[in-house]
């Protein structure tokens, strides 16, 4: 056969599967030298490579990591934190990032390789949507204290009787009261120190605790959230909450406008301040005195190596991998759907992972070396201190921070650091949403992004408000507890699936060697092998090992209701519903005389598959396909259409 004149057949059908849009009317959305003028590229690799850290890097490196550290051996954490980085994180984002480069698709079009699993990709945009709503809430909270900030003394830095609180409010605990019933028959309510004095001791059920918070507790539940008892209890709006999370979805908007051309710039400043931040944090904090308690507490002394035979502690370091890497959200693909085809993705995938990494474990000594301190201070463990999520950004470090020459500086630096590192990765996250939608909808929405991006932040604001109500923390907490978790992992298992058993580990492979050239068969016999069986192995057995420990959420001493749990519930299952609904009906309309051929047809990777661009996809068919396979993928009228002009 004359390879040219296949190659110009494939370019005519990519003609007709590919619908031309309005250039003219995209074009000052992309760049001249742009090689996919109808989507457009990043300007250039840093755009991306920044744009891709800023997305990974987030809250959780900073309230997450440094916990689950000393919580599991310390030290000795790092080694399961690294085995499950290589088995099951960097595994997910290669074939993510080169999935989504190889076609210059978005994490739903792009399952046009594997048709009955293109519901994986709308559960991906579904969870991300969920995270996007509640994340951007916790980037209010953050605007507030920045704001708080530019106060001297910090307005946490002690208790105020205008915050109308039950609880005592006061940096040591309060000793507990006892109800000492008298010889005479008459009781008494006597402190510790009297019984001491008097060489008495309170009687069984005599003791009276006192409701007690630290300052920066209260101003976090009291001024802050305003929080009520549970989520039965909505109260009203918090205006000025609601007033941060518009701020914070302006700005989202603002830097979205023009897609990547214009969040690729901004993300200069957003990734790498916070290590800026970080830094400047270490330094101060490795200076005070007492900063090596928390440093020990941290990896030090208190490294456990006998807690690598507890099986919870793979999972928690397999877990956070697989969050913190933000894999499973769809985002990696997007933004690798706008990379030039021949980019290295294989070097980004080990940057990023790299990167991302170190910054959990450098994180970690900023915010612990600042916590020993104030435990040397109040002369308390420092496990009493160290916190997670919520209670270490918003309880622990402010009350810290407020006790250090200069507060509001170090305040103001912090909370702005928060500030950067949740922006970067709700720019990726809300981009993921627009890209999958205008991948969808090519001639109707993609020379309209600015009014895409400013209706999504319109209503994804408008369905957050409900976080920023005196309940909103429960949900906020609820949200998080149900969405970032089964769902991922399920995705996560069906993506290594499709790709590697019924896309075809071996076809990918050569997908791949187009993009970033041929590389010997020793390079790939560990990737074949972790795509294949011990990735999706490790995420099926965490998957299994989560529903099976599952505990309802709390907040705190705050348990949730049964119908709270109940819509925790339904949540996740409406995002995953569509894998089986997608499935269902690919199926049923599949041709096919019998149930396993529809089945079959259903998993042939669609007409259109290939390359975006159409030079791209000739060099495909022409190089790569034996001439066995190069009608595999076309429907039955274009074979004979292909016949005819050979």
């Amino acid at each position: 056969m004359d390879k040219r004149k296949l190659a110009l057949v494939i370019s005519q059908n990519d003609h007709q599967t590919h619908p031309p849009v309005n250039t003219a009317a995209t074009n000052e959305h992309v760049g001249e030298s742009d090689e996919n003028v109808e989507r457009g590229n990043w300007s250039s690799k840093t755009d991306y490579l920044l744009s891709m850290i800023g997305y990974a890097v987030g809250l959780g490196n900073v309230w997450r990591f440094p916990y689950l550290a000393y919580r599991n051996g310390g030290g000795a954490f790092l080694i399961p934190y690294v085995v499950m980085l290589i088995f099951a994180g960097m595994p997910l984002v290669f074939l993510e990032c080169s999935f989504g480069q190889f076609a210059s698709l978005g994490p739903v079009a792009v399952w046009k390789a594997v048709p009955i699993l293109q519901g994986v990709g709308i559960t991906m945009v579904l969870v991300s949507t969920f995270v996007t709503i509640y994340y951007n809430c916790i980037i209010g909270y953050s605007l507030f204290y920045l704001f708080a900030s530019f106060q001297s003394p910090l307005p946490w830095a002690d208790c105020f009787s205008w915050w109308d609180a039950d609880e005592i409010c006061s940096r040591t605990p309060t000793d507990p009261l006892c109800n000492l019933t008298l010889d005479d028959g008459y009781f008494e309510i006597v402190n510790t120190t009297w019984l001491h004095a008097n060489n008495e001791t309170c009687p069984n059920g005599s003791e009276i605790s006192i409701p007690h918070q630290g300052p920066s507790e209260q101003y976090w539940d009291k001024v802050v959230l305003r929080r009520t008892s549970s989520i039965d209890e909505t109260g009203e709006i918090v205006w000025y909450l609601a007033l941060c999370l518009l701020l914070a979805w302006l700005i989202v908007g603002a830097v979205l406008s023009k897609g990547i051309k214009s969040s690729g710039k901004v993300v200069y400043f957003t990734a790498t301040f916070p290590y800026v931040v970080l830094t400047i944090l270490l330094v101060r904090g490795v200076t005070l005195e007492g900063a090596y308690k928390g440093i020990e507490f941290y990896i030090g002394s208190q490294s456990d190596f006998s807690k690598l035979a507890d099986a919870e502690v793979w999972k928690d370091a397999a877990t956070q991998i697989f969050y913190s890497i933000a894999v499973s959200f769809g985002g990696l693909t997007a933004l690798s759907s706008y990379n030039k085809f021949h980019n290295n993705c294989y070097t980004d995938t080990i940057i990023v992972c790299v990167v991302n990494c170190a910054t959990s474990v450098f994180a970690g000594f900023a915010i612990f070396s600042i916590l020993g301190h104030i435990a040397h201070v109040q002369d308390r463990p420092v496990s009493e201190v160290a916190q997670s999520g919520f209670g270490l950004v918003f309880i622990a470090y402010p009350e810290a921070l407020a006790q250090l020459p200069w507060a509001p500086l170090w305040s103001i630096l912090f909370f702005f650091m928060l500030l950067t590192l949740g922006l970067d990765s709700q720019f990726a996250s809300v981009e993921t949403i627009t890209t999958s939608l205008q991948d969808e909808f090519p001639v109707l929405l993609r020379s309209k992004r600015l009014y895409l991006t400013s209706v999504t932040c319109l209503l994804l604001y408008l369905l957050g408000l409900v976080c920023v109500t005196q309940a909103g923390i429960y949900w906020v907490n609820l949200i998080d507890h149900f969405c970032a978790g089964w769902g991922l992992l399920v995705t996560g298992c069906l993506e290594f699936i499709g790709i590697s058993w019924i896309y075809g580990v071996n076809r990918f492979i050569k997908d791949i060697e187009m993009m970033i050239g041929e590389r010997n068969w020793l390079f790939w016999l560990w990737w074949r092998v972790c795509w294949f069986f011990i990735s999706p192995c490790v995420l099926a057995i965490i998957l299994i090992w989560s529903l099976a420990t599952f505990a309802p959420p709390t907040y705190g001493p705050v348990e949730y209701p049964v119908w709270a749990i109940a819509l925790g519930w339904c949540t996740i299952i409406f995002c995953i519903m569509w894998i089986p609904i997608v499935a269902i009906v690919r199926v049923a309309r599949s041709e096919g005389s019998t149930l396993c051929q529809r089945i079959t047809t259903a998993c042939t990777s669609a007409p259109d598959w290939g390359p975006y661009l159409k030079h791209h996809r000739a060099e495909r068919y022409k190089n790569q396909i034996n001439p066995k396979q190069r009608f595999s993928n076309v429907q039955l009228p274009d074979i004979h259409e292909v016949m005819s002009k050979l």
